[in-house]
């Protein structure tokens, strides 16, 4: 009977680390970069870029967790708007970026 009962107890133990390690993690629980981020929320514009146009952008993140954009170096000021409209006090999804000073080269290209 005890040799039984230990067979049983060997038995569970295989068969729940089997279970637990086989458990695919979704990558929506992965939190995003700050270029995901920035990306995602840069997507569509709502004007027509006639040339591809490249820009700097310079944010810091706040307490409340939002982008605060300090600054956009562009030579098309139609860009510079869009990307400050659509960026600043936007959530951030990660926690923990303190009150560095972030730098994000952005290309916004030509629709055809």
């Amino acid at each position: 009977m005890k040799t039984l009962k230990m067979f049983a107890l060997v038995v569970v133990f295989t068969f729940s680390s089997a279970v637990s390690a086989s458990t695919n993690p979704s990558k929506d629980a992965e939190p995003k970069s700050l270029t995901e981020s920035v990306s995602e929320l840069l997507q569509k514009p709502n004007f027509e870029v006639e040339k591809s146009v490249e820009a700097k952008v310079f944010f810091m993140i706040n307490n409340d967790n939002e982008f605060v954009v300090l600054s956009v170096e562009s030579t098309d000021e139609g860009v510079k708007n869009f990307i400050k409209r659509r960026l600043n006090y936007k959530k951030v999804e990660r926690n923990g970026y303190g009150s560095q000073i972030y730098t994000i080269p952005v290309k916004i290209e030509a629709t055809s």
